[in-house]
């Protein structure tokens, strides 16, 4: 009987004690510490209960610290199962975040090498119409009509000159034509302006005749005032009295001669 009551009496003392840490390690830590002591009390009066039954007060003690440990080490693992679910949750959203980087990167790859490709084809294109006008340049060189003092006629010399470029044009639907008029020095300003304009207007015409729409044909007259050769004289006035034609290619600029 008397073991029984010292017993009882050690087991209200470590409760209380026990509480009493619990309470103190509570205050000690604040609200930095999530998870309460539940398991620990739960072991300590599981433990003393079990020690006393066996072995009396020596037996309780001994439960007691057992019970507390076992309790502490399944609170351990309980908290440790949770800390490694939410390492699960953060390296799964870490895993994602990466998956996504990476598909960004491909993506910002894949653009960078349209955008590489996309570049190289324009000047690709660029070079190929500069070629492509030089050719025409080469072609149109000494392409003149020219005309007779005061006159605007067409002589059969040019006309089949001027056939041959309706022909070009009608395998090339894409050329168009620059005509550019001019005159000589000799008479005033104005009459040599207007003869300028009615040589370009018959070219301009026998083209058309040919079957050239007209929409292809570009043209701006000078009168005298852009003469080949400085010096006036009579081979340099034969060879100012014309109607320049440049072929050019789609987006080529129109340019006077």
């Amino acid at each position: 009987m008397k073991k029984q009551l010292i017993a009882a009496t050690i087991i209200s003392t470590m409760m209380i004690t026990n509480v009493s840490w619990a309470n103190d390690n509570d205050n000690d830590h604040g609200m930095s510490e999530e998870r309460e002591h539940t398991e620990e009390l739960v072991g300590l009066s599981s433990g003393i209960v079990l020690g006393a039954v066996i072995g009396g007060p020596v037996g309780a003690i001994i439960g007691a610290f057992t019970g507390t440990f076992i309790g502490k080490s399944v609170g351990d693992e309980a908290e440790l199962s949770v800390q490694k679910q939410q390492l699960v949750q953060q390296e799964k959203k870490l895993t994602q975040t990466n998956e996504q980087l990476m598909a960004l990167s491909t993506k910002q790859q894949s653009l960078e090498q349209v955008s590489e490709k996309y570049y190289q084809l324009q000047s690709n294109l660029a070079e190929q119409k500069a070629n492509q006008q030089q050719t025409l340049n080469e072609l149109t060189i000494g392409m003149n009509v020219q005309f007779k003092t005061g006159s605007s006629h067409i002589e059969p010399l040019f006309e089949q000159q001027l056939d041959n470029v309706a022909y070009m044009m009608s395998l090339s639907p894409e050329l168009t034509i620059d005509l550019t008029g001019y005159a000589d020095r000799r008479g005033d300003n104005d009459f040599n302006q207007a003869l300028s304009e009615q040589r370009l207007a018959e070219v301009t015409q026998y083209l058309v005749t040919q079957g050239i729409a007209r929409e292809r044909l570009h043209g701006q007259a000078y009168g005298s005032t852009l003469p080949m050769h400085q010096e006036q004289n009579f081979e340099n006035d034969f060879f100012d009295r014309r109607v320049t034609l440049k072929l050019l290619a789609p987006g080529a600029e129109l340019a006077a001669n």
